[in-house]
């Protein structure tokens, strides 16, 4: 951590977190509430921040200043009508899901699947705008982008994440346990894989011999995020379990690339591929498990956006953002934030 963004991001939240306090002990999702959520991902529109989440249709949060958070509804109004075609015991959830902006409009991928199992695909939704006041706001789904298939596929379709080479190339990230994450390349319109195929394995866990290709195996790694910063590809990884409140091992991990298809290595020079990590954030007592983040820069800064199961709440994950510092090219995450921010639903304007 930079030692001219730490003090005052500590002073800022610090205070935050007075003010607060009182708000801690309310229902979850409810005004007054901290945001409670999984997988966050979120974008930027005319000085609004939008906060996409796991949840029925995908919930989405919007924002003036990434700490009062307005709920704006869920981007599907039921489910896609081919999710149950994919995995039969899909339940409602959409996981995951990533959004990033292109040519003008704004692309959310997500996930559908069902928890263990590689009956998975990733899908594609569009809306020209973020703003739900617009008369331009709506979402088109676009179908799937990539479907995975037991007994087919070592890997499973989800946790999608997409980002533009220097050439503005389209690339996307995904996978869990299996054999890892994967990541290919984009076709023109970033819908489907290009042609000819372009992929390559960016991260692995380890897998004992032996485990049936068709069970997700012991390999405890997911969430892959691809984050340009200066001449390095970083791919943020999550590792250990999650969604299980309190008793959460999740924590999260890096590895960088001068190029955006690896390969990743970790600062000992370990292959992400071959098993490699540093560890950036793990848990604490009143955090045990945290993970599933992305990163973006906002203004000039660079953050780190997570979900945190809080111990004190009966595990209830709750959102966090905190400011990423850079160390000889490594990115540093301050612990103290985990306490600092706060968030606070408020009602919808």
């Amino acid at each position: 951590m930079t030692s001219r963004l730490l003090p005052i991001w500590r002073l800022a939240t610090a205070a935050l977190a007075l003010a607060l306090a009182a708000c801690s002990s309310a229902q979850p999702n409810q005004v007054g509430a901290q945001v409670s959520i999984h997988d966050p991902v979120m974008a930027k529109e005319d000085g609004r921040y939008y906060l996409f989440s796991t949840g029925p249709g995908i919930t989405i949060y919007n924002s003036d200043d990434m700490i009062h958070w307005r709920p704006q509804g869920r981007a599907f109004a039921g489910q896609p009508s081919w999710a149950k075609e994919v995995a039969p015991g899909f339940d409602g959830h959409l996981w995951a899901p990533d959004i990033v902006e292109k040519d003008g409009k704004y692309y959310l991928y997500y996930s559908v699947s069902a928890f263990g199992k590689n009956t998975s695909a990733i899908g594609l939704t569009i809306t020209d705008t973020l703003d739900p006041a617009s008369p331009e706001y709506g979402w088109k789904d676009q179908g799937i982008v990539i479907e995975s298939v037991p007994n087919r596929d070592n890997w499973n379709a989800i946790d999608p994440a997409v980002i533009a080479d220097e050439e503005g190339n389209g690339w996307m990230a995904f996978g869990s346990f299996w054999s890892g994450h994967k990541l290919f390349k984009l076709n023109d319109d970033w819908s489907a894989p290009a042609e000819p195929e372009q992929w390559y394995g960016i991260a692995a866990g380890t897998r004992p011999a032996g485990v049936p290709a068709h069970e997700a195996g012991p390999a405890e790694l997911e969430a892959p995020f691809i984050f340009k910063h200066g001449n390095y590809y970083y791919q943020f990884i999550s590792l250990g379990k999650c969604c299980r409140g309190a008793d959460s091992t999740y924590h999260i991990a890096v590895g960088r690339s001068e190029a955006v298809t690896g390969p990743y290595l970790d600062k000992d020079g370990r292959d992400l591929a071959q098993g490699g990590a540093t560890v950036i954030l793990k848990g604490n007592k009143k955090w045990p498990g945290l993970g599933h983040n992305s990163a973006y820069s906002f203004d000039g800064k660079d953050y780190l956006v997570f979900h945190a199961y809080e111990a004190a709440d009966n595990g209830l994950q709750k959102l966090k953002i905190l400011p990423i510092g850079w160390n000889d090219g490594w990115p540093e995450v301050d612990p103290a934030g985990l306490d600092n921010y706060i968030s606070e639903i408020v009602a919808p304007q």
